[in-house]
Formats: C-alpha cells, sequence, structure tokens
C-alpha cells in the first residue's frame, strides 16, 4: 500500500542503521550549523558591552632624555660631589682619631721614665703620593744619627792613638747629643707636618733648616782638624798614625759624604713636590700671620698692651 510505504520510509534510523555515507547532505548541513554558532557568539558578544565604565587612561608627558654631553657633564659633577664629600669624611674622621690618639714615637718602654713625645703613623697622616717621600727621609734620618754614632766611635779610636785629639771627642759627643733630636725635630718633623696638613710655612721652614744640614754635612765629610768629625782631612792626618784608625775614619769620612750627596737629592726631590702642591711664599706668610695671630700668648700680649696703652692716655 502507498501510504504504509510512506509512513515506514518516514520514520527515523535508529542509531545502530545509521550510514554516514547515504545521509551526507544532512550530516554535511549540521556540521556547519555547529561550526557556524562560535562564529555568531562571538559577532553578537562584540556587539554587546557590559554595563561598565572604562577608566579614562591620561596621557602622560614624560621629559625628554639629557643629550650624551649634557649626561655626561651631570655624571662628572655628581662624581665630583661625591669625592669632596668623600675627602670631608675622611678629614673628620681623621681630626677624631688625632683627638684620642697617643704619641707613640720614640717607642719607648712602659716603665720608662719619659714617655713617647710624637705620634707618627705615616700610612695615616700622609697621603699615599707622598708616603714613599716621607720615609726615605725618615730613614735619611735614621741613616744620619748612625753616622754621628760612628764619628763618635771613629773620634774616639783617634782619641786612644793620639791623645791630643780629645777635643775632637768631646765635640763628637756634643754633635750626637745635638744634633740627632734637633735633626729630627727641626727638619724632619716640619716635613712631616707640611705633607700632613699641605703647610707652605712647614715646607719653608723645612728647607732652611735642611739647606743648613747639607752644610754641615759638607763640612763634617771634609773634616777639619778640631771640628770633631771623622772626614778625609782628618782620615787622612790619622794614617800617619794608626792605619786601622785611619781606614776606619775613611769609611765614616764616606758615610759623611753619603750623607751630603743624598741629602741633595732628597732637597730636590721634595722641592719638585713642593712646586706641585700648589704651596707659595705668600700662602707661607698667611699661614705665619694666622698661626700668630691665633696664639692666646700673643693674644694676651697685644690685650695687656692695649690696656696699658688706653690707661695712660687716660
Amino acid at each position: 500500500d502507498p501510504a504504509v510505504t510512506r509512513v515506514t520510509q518516514n520514520i527515523p534510523s535508529a542509531l545502530e542503521e545509521y550510514n554516514p555515507f547515504t545521509d551526507g547532505k544532512k550530516a554535511t548541513s549540521t556540521a556547519a550549523a555547529v561550526a557556524m554558532a562560535p562564529k555568531a557568539a562571538a559577532v553578537v558578544a562584540a556587539h554587546v558591552q557590559p554595563a561598565i565604565m572604562k577608566p579614562t587612561e591620561e596621557s602622560l608627558s614624560y621629559p625628554q632624555p639629557l643629550n650624551q654631553a649634557q649626561a655626561a657633564a651631570e655624571l662628572l659633577r655628581r662624581q665630583e660631589d661625591l669625592e669632596r664629600k668623600a675627602a670631608e669624611l675622611d678629614r673628620r674622621e681623621r681630626e677624631m682619631q688625632s683627638l684620642s690618639r697617643k704619641n707613640n714615637w720614640p717607642p719607648l718602654p712602659e716603665k720608662f721614665p719619659v714617655g713617647p713625645c710624637f705620634y707618627q703613623d705615616i700610612s695615616v697622616d700622609i697621603p699615599v703620593e707622598f708616603q714613599k717621600t716621607v720615609k726615605i727621609i725618615y730613614y735619611l734620618w735614621m741613616f744620619h744619627s748612625g753616622t754621628l754614632f760612628a764619628n763618635l766611635i771613629g773620634c774616639l779610636a783617634w782619641f786612644c792613638v793620639d791623645a791630643s785629639r780629645g777635643g775632637d771627642f768631646g765635640l763628637a759627643i756634643l754633635w750626637l747629643l745635638l744634633f740627632t733630636p734637633c735633626s729630627f725635630v727641626c727638619w724632619y718633623r716640619p716635613l712631616y707636618s707640611a705633607f700632613r696638613s699641605d703647610s707652605s710655612f712647614r715646607f719653608f721652614i723645612f728647607f732652611f733648616v735642611y739647606v743648613c744640614q747639607v752644610g754641615v754635612y759638607v763640612v763634617q765629610a771634609i773634616g777639619l782638624a778640631g771640628w770633631g768629625a771623622s772626614g778625609w782631612i782628618s782620615a787622612l792626618t790619622c794614617l800617619n798614625t794608626s792605619v786601622a784608625v785611619g781606614v776606619l775614619m775613611i769609611l765614616i769620612a764616606g758615610l759623611f759624604t753619603s750623607l751630603a750627596v743624598m741629602s741633595l737629592v732628597m732637597f730636590k726631590k721634595v722641592h719638585g713636590m713642593y712646586r706641585t702642591t700648589g704651596a707659595s711664599f705668600e700662602k707661607a706668610q698667611q699661614e705665619f700671620a694666622s698661626g700668630v695671630m691665633s696664639n692666646k700668648t700673643v693674644q694676651t700680649a697685644a690685650a695687656r698692651a692695649a690696656q696699658e696703652s688706653f690707661k695712660e692716655q687716660i
């Protein structure tokens, strides 16, 4: 019957009887519909906006970067400021240390009745570029003291072989006791203080005294009779009396000659460093004037003189 056939053909097939090859048009249309669904949802989501207002973003204006020359100048200025602050902190630290530091030179035992008179620490007080020079001057002073002691031994030996040389032996004792501390105070300490505080006035003190010291070395190396020095003339004279003592005095004369030569070399070296430090005679005068005016003794004397002159006028 045609009616029965139409009804049986419209019944949907079961899952077991499904054939993808016979129902291709329906599967293709179904897949296309499924594929178009996400796109349609995306279009709807793009046109639909939430009921929340977005915050407005303000455009920030940033300064234009400096050019390379200005940046280098700025870095250089900051570096100079940092170096200046570091130098100031170093100076304050040294001042604080100087208030609490104790004298350590000469290194005497604790039970000794006399204590150290000076504070000396080259690695702390002296700038790095001048430490080597100050150490050489210190070793030169030690060599100077040792030479004076050797001169005392030579004059004693000369006095032992020639009784008429008692005056030379006495002067040798005097030179040892006098020149050893005076040389330390009069030319080594001024040089030490000059390099420590960059003082033009102390540089001039060193130059003046050290020139005199070099002249004394030359006289001692010559060895005039009756001057208490085992120089060349005294050594050659002593050879006529005793060869052994004469040879000893010749060695001492060589020490005095070496002292004179090394002192001239160091004088020239220190003078060259002095010229590079910016020191001058005018600066030395200013330091001397300020030092005199700040001296309490001078201030007291000036105040008394002013009071006396005022009383006389009244």
